[in-house]
């Protein structure tokens, strides 16, 4: 090494500040344990310097240029190496960002959820990103130098890992609670309150660190294409069979209506196609009977196996049932065709 590149080495000693490609770190630690007596100190106006000696903080120090002596700053008195003649401290210095530092992507699989409207248990995943920021620098310093981690990727798979168990025992409790049919959750209906439900859930697991996750972004719920076909399908024929009165009536007129559909197209013309004609007929009948029985039924009283069998009744209003439509059809779970045939249903119930 020359004279020059020592002369410059010795310079760098003299100050000390967050290296440039540390920029994006939450936290930089100063590689050099042995700091002159002043040497100048910068601190970035979103950071904060910490002082640790032993695993305890013994001082902050906040944005600005610092001249490091005891005189003008006393905690800097028990950092001091005697064998040094008081020219040296022994300290390790961490910057520690206090800026919200977003694009802190997670995800993985919910698991099976029970969809309220169906009774179906699906498989669900959550992906997305959330910002957080520290709070209590010293909190986390000294929790990370205790698991001996500083970067980014060292300690911030363990804050994904929380972020991702909140969120599935958020979900699975508010389909539980509030009953709400899982093609809306996977719509994006109901995203607003469940970032609410997360960030107040994953409080409790990251404060004792000094970290709050400020907001969620990107947030989606999904399933299974085949999954997300089978539930429309079957909220259908829930929705269908309360028209009909209960699934049993709604099974049996549609189990009719098929096999007369059958008959229909098994003749051609002459006396098969009047055999299919009547094989038509009898199975509209058939169907028809069904619901003049349901009807009377009705009147009448359920029995306690129907009524115990019976979905429960949907108690929305046609104005609300036309918001959630439209909902549905902008994020493409009902096509134009579907859509436009509900509307004109609800519209005559206005």
């Amino acid at each position: 090494m020359g004279l020059f590149d020592s002369i410059k080495g010795e310079a760098k000693r003299n100050f000390i500040a967050r290296a440039d490609e540390a920029k994006g770190e939450i936290i930089y630690k100063y590689p050099e344990k042995n700091i002159r007596m002043l040497t100048q100190l910068t601190v970035d106006a979103d950071e904060i310097a910490l002082f640790v000696k032993d695993g305890r903080v013994e001082g902050k120090l906040g944005p600005g240029r610092h001249t490091l002596d005891s005189k003008n700053i006393p905690f800097l008195s028990r950092l001091l190496e005697s064998f040094t003649g008081g020219n040296m401290f022994m300290t390790e210095v961490f910057f520690v960002s206090t800026r919200e530092h977003p694009g802190v992507k997670f995800g993985g699989p919910i698991g099976d959820v029970r969809d309220p409207e169906t009774g179906l248990g699906i498989g669900t995943m959550v992906y997305g990103d959330f910002s957080i920021r520290v709070t209590e620098p010293e909190k986390l310093v000294v929790g990370l130098v205790g698991m001996g981690r500083s970067s980014n990727e060292d300690f911030l798979g363990w804050f994904k890992s929380q972020v991702l168990k909140v969120t599935k025992d958020r979900i699975a409790e508010l389909l539980v609670k509030k009953r709400w049919p899982l093609l809306d959750v996977t719509s994006g209906a109901y995203t607003e309150e469940i970032e609410t439900e997360v960030i107040a859930g994953i409080k409790p697991h990251v404060d004792t660190y000094g970290l709050t996750v400020v907001r969620l972004g990107n947030f989606h719920v999904s399933i299974k294409e085949e999954d997300e076909a089978t539930l429309k399908k079957f909220s259908k024929d829930v929705a269908y069979s309360r028209v009909a009165g209960g699934f049993q009536q709604y099974a049996q007129g549609q189990a009719m209506l098929g096999a007369a559909e059958g008959m229909a197209k098994g003749g051609g013309g002459g006396s098969d196609g009047a055999m299919a004609g009547m094989g038509m007929g009898m199975g509209m009948g058939m169907a028809q009977m069904f619901m003049n029985n349901n009807q009377q039924q009705q009147r009448q009283g359920p029995p306690p196996q129907a009524e115990a069998a019976a979905p429960p009744a949907d108690t929305r209003s046609p104005a609300q049932r036309l918001k959630e439509i439209k909902e549905l059809k902008d994020a493409g779970v009902l096509t134009d065709e579907e859509y436009n045939a509900k509307r004109a249903e609800l519209m005559k119930l206005l």
